[in-house]
């Protein structure tokens, strides 16, 4: 039936704030018309021969207290800049906390958030990405991102904290790959909004290079 796939990485036995449980398979149901997904929480298959197979790598790491080897970060940063696709949500941001280099791949760094609140979500300007998505609430982490002064990006969605906006989503391209963020994803609910699972599926559709 497929003819892509992607690897979705998270943690199944002692996440810190973001279990994989129940996200794993939203993902799979968002994306099972377009691409396969495998779920597994072993960080060895960020070394390229075992991510090398895959077109796309969907990261929902929680290592806010952890972080991956320098053989992994290698193996991620080779991976993307010879052509490979990644998608990253919502905690999947923490791979770049104690990696500088994975911080630069990703286009930021997490700097915190406020408790949990029900935000506003809107799109921003015309992508690929964002095609038919409408103005949208969740609840969820309002993630203060970091943004990396050396990764050119394309902001495609913001969230309204107090009176400013501030960047949800983004794309880049690294080398010959493609990046993209999505800050949305605390837990299972927000997969289940419509919205959302619209900009995933387009997200990865763009990061795995799938014919639209």
């Amino acid at each position: 039936m497929y003819n892509k796939k992607s690897i979705l990485l998270g943690d199944y036995t002692h996440p810190k704030f973001h279990p994989l449980q129940g996200v794993d398979a939203q993902v799979s149901h968002i994306l099972n018309e377009v691409i396969s997904v495998q779920c597994s929480e072993n960080k060895n298959l960020l070394l390229l021969e075992h991510l090398k197979p895959f077109d796309l790598c969907i990261c929902y790491f929680d290592l806010w207290d952890d972080q991956v080897s320098r053989q992994q970060t290698s193996g991620l940063l080779s991976y993307v800049s010879q052509g490979g696709g990644l998608l990253v949500l919502h905690n999947g941001l923490s791979l770049g906390n104690r990696r500088f280099e994975l911080a630069q791949l990703l286009g930021g760094r997490f700097n915190g958030h406020p408790p949990i609140q029900t935000l506003s979500f809107r799109t921003k300007g015309e992508d690929a990405i964002t095609a038919g998505v409408e103005p949208f609430e969740l609840d969820e982490e309002p993630y203060q991102i970091e943004f990396d002064p050396f990764t050119e990006k394309e902001v495609l969605l913001e969230y309204k904290l107090g009176d400013t906006w501030h960047p949800a989503a983004w794309k880049h391209e690294y080398g010959l790959g493609r990046v993209v963020y999505f800050m949305p994803g605390h837990h299972e609910p927000t997969f289940l909004h419509p919205q959302v699972r619209k900009l995933i599926l387009q997200a990865a559709a763009w990061a795995a290079h799938l014919p639209s």
